[in-house]
């Protein structure tokens, strides 16, 4: 009766929370080197009086090699992630094969510090004894803090910080598109990749549960400071 009860209002309650995390951080690595680095490029390039036809190579040239090593960044992350796991869990195999009263304990430790009194947390502990899959399940999440990962997460992370450059790093390209002379085609540039800025800092921020003002203006800042930085410097060297 007690089960059904809590069915039912598990099925009357359902809770909306963000579980895209892992997603949204990669597409918030590619978007934002994505947009800064070619930005960068251009606007130094621009600076050094290059035609909009160099630009625009360099550019593209960067993109597929920013998109590829940082895809590639990914995909090593991820799998070194899962590689990690795949070692923590075969220790914590043996551990409880090899020590299970100390294993228990940790485990006893774990819930004492929830404020689980002793004649609590026992059955639980017993329970767990019983069942090695649940048991080790347990120790990963809580003891160790590790969560499965998903076996295409590596694939997946690659490709998503690979596309997510390569859109962010179009965005600073496109006015050398259409604008054959550098000089008025960089301060379309800067007006468009600020505004993609602008609008890609508000939307990390809503995700991310920080303040979207605040983080659209930081990461707008942050471009400009970069694009100023490089374009200087390709005035100076050519001055």
């Amino acid at each position: 009766m007690a089960g059904e009860l809590n069915t039912s209002l598990l099925n009357e309650h359902k809770e909306k929370h963000f579980t895209a995390g892992e997603i949204v951080r990669d597409v918030i690595i590619g978007v934002s080197d994505g947009l800064t680095v070619p930005f960068a490029l251009a606007a130094g390039l621009s600076g050094a009086n290059a035609s909009s036809a160099v630009i625009l190579t360099a550019g593209v040239a960067e993109i597929a090699a920013g998109a590829i090593s940082m895809g590639l960044g990914g995909y090593l992350a991820a799998k070194s992630e899962a590689d990690h796991y795949m070692r923590e869990l075969k220790r914590e195999q043996e551990e409880i094969i090899a020590v299970p009263d100390t294993e228990a304990a940790e485990v006893a430790e774990i819930l004492a510090e929830y404020g689980i009194q002793p004649h609590e947390y026992t059955p639980v502990v017993n329970a767990l004894r019983k069942n090695p899959k649940a048991w080790l399940d347990f120790m990963m999440k809580f003891e160790l803090g590790l969560e499965k990962p998903d076996p295409k997460r590596a694939v997946q992370s690659a490709l998503t910080i690979a596309i997510a450059y390569i859109v962010g790093g179009a965005v600073p390209l496109l006015p050398y598109v259409f604008i054959p002379t550098a000089s008025r085609a960089v301060v379309a540039s800067v007006v468009l990749t600020l505004l993609a800025l602008l609008v890609f800092g508000y939307g990390k921020g809503h995700f991310t549960g920080s303040k979207p003002f605040r983080s659209a203006f930081q990461t707008a800042f942050i471009g400009a400071i970069a694009s100023a930085a490089a374009f200087g410097m390709a005035k100076l060297v050519q001055g």
